[in-house]
């Protein structure tokens, strides 16, 4: 009844804030369950059955060589896709943080010590504004949040969520207030305080986090806050769309044929393989097969686990894992994900924190790539899967970082001086480093 309740409320939100929102080629929200629409608004459950609800796009009008056109001759952000996602024509022209277009790494390096014959590349999003791939979801859920008339930026936080929301709010002049587990990285804490909005921990895990969350948008203390993971998903959940969007353009207007994408709650996997079928609907790159493969830490697997096990419910886990920003024990997208799994050819996989550790430092010292412990997540998972036979080195593989390792420093805190010297030449050579 709480959830019903919860849905029917955001249907009558959606009636008086609807009437003049322009977000481009955006036409519905449609429910992934049973297909029901309802009009744009700041809704993320169907009043039906309580399915998630994702955008619904016109894209009839355009002609496929127009459409590469502007997409090339765009900004070198992620306002260069702005004619396929849920956004106003001058989005461009408005305050916001305007993350993506990160490099595509091809990682010789990398693939010499895996194996991988047929291209290896790193999709590193270490370099947007808040050194997460959080900025572009949060990009577009502050856009949507401008449409609906909301004064307060919100969300649930692992930690590089609520630093791109903290960031996010600041540029565009809203107010923030972000809800994070109590016992997040200090780094991350830092981050997410120091753009002026309220920072409050919750004592508990993320899910307890996302649960109170869900309870403050029924109450009058919620009004006018656009949770940006909450009422305003489907809009922030589009973003990730924009990691296949580059990936596949930076390859020549050419699909990969396996990614590694890291499963937190499973909305990135499950975006990135919606923006892969929509480049191949619109004639922007060639059909062909690809493999998607989803990356967990063994200390909050619960998709992997029902993955290897066959079963299409995803049981929720206690999380218990240096890989915090994964750290979601009951994902919302994960029976998606084994959806896109099985469908694809791919998998789920696993792996336990000292191979996280060992994964991040083999990217460092490969590819000068210095990945949080999500990154090592999907380096782990990936040279696991090469071991295994499931991925098959001699294919073009994208494996994504999300993040920025200075963000996960105590994951790494046993690292340091080769040796401490004295300042003349004997010293040096007594250390053996001549």
């Amino acid at each position: 009844m709480r959830r019903k309740g919860l849905a029917s409320m955001a249907a009558q939100t959606v009636a008086s804030t609807t009437n003049s929102v322009d977000l481009g080629p955006a036409a519905a929200l449609s429910c992934r369950e049973c297909g029901h629409r309802v009009p744009l608004g700041p809704v993320f459950a169907c009043e039906e059955c309580f399915g998630p609800l994702e955008i619904a796009y016109d894209y009839s009008a355009y002609e496929t060589e127009e459409l590469r056109k502007r997409i090339e001759a765009g900004p070198a952000n992620i306002w260069r896709y702005a004619p396929l996602l849920p956004v106003p024509a001058d989005v461009a022209d408005k305050p916001n943080i305007n993350p993506g277009w990160t490099p595509l790494v091809k990682a010789d390096n990398l693939a010499r010590e895996l194996g991988v014959t047929g291209g290896l590349y790193i999709k590193d999003d270490s370099g947007n504004p808040t050194h997460s791939f959080k900025d572009r979801v949060v990009a577009q859920a502050l856009e949507a949040a401008r449409a609906f008339g909301f004064t307060t930026l919100s969300c649930s936080s692992t930690g590089n969520l609520a630093g791109a929301v903290g960031a996010a709010a600041a540029r565009a002049g809203f107010r923030s207030c972000v809800f994070i587990p109590h016992d997040l990285e200090q780094g991350k804490v830092v981050m997410a305080a120091i753009y002026g909005g309220e920072l409050v921990g919750i004592e508990g895990n993320y899910d307890d986090v996302n649960r109170f969350c869900s309870e403050l948008i029924g109450d009058p203390a919620g009004e006018g806050w656009g949770f940006v993971n909450v009422n305003l998903r489907p809009y922030y959940a589009e973003g990730s769309k924009t990691l296949a969007y580059e990936i596949c353009e930076q390859l020549g207007w050419k699909l990969p044929d396996q990614l590694v994408v890291p499963i937190a709650s499973g909305s990135q996997l499950t975006k990135i393989d919606k923006g892969l079928q929509e480049l191949i609907k619109l004639g922007l790159v060639e059909d062909k097969p690809y493999k998607i493969f989803g990356a967990q830490a063994e200390g909050c697997s619960p998709v992997s686990v029902a993955y290897k096990a066959g079963h299409d419910v995803v049981r929720p886990q206690k999380p218990n894992t240096i890989a915090k920003s994964l750290a979601i024990g009951n994902p919302a997208d994960g029976p998606y994900v084994l959806d896109i799994a099985r469908r694809t050819g791919g998998a789920v996989e696993d792996v336990n924190d000292e191979q996280v550790v060992e994964a991040i430092k083999l990217l460092a010292r490969t590819e000068g790539i210095f990945a949080e412990t999500a990154g090592g997540v999907t380096v782990g998972v990936a040279k696991k899967l090469i071991e295994s036979g499931l991925l098959d080195p001699s294919l073009t593989t994208v494996v994504l970082n999300t993040g920025d390792g200075l963000k996960t420093l105590d994951a790494v805190a046993g690292t340091g001086l080769t040796a401490t010297i004295r300042p003349n030449l004997d010293s040096f050579r007594e250390a053996g480093l001549a």
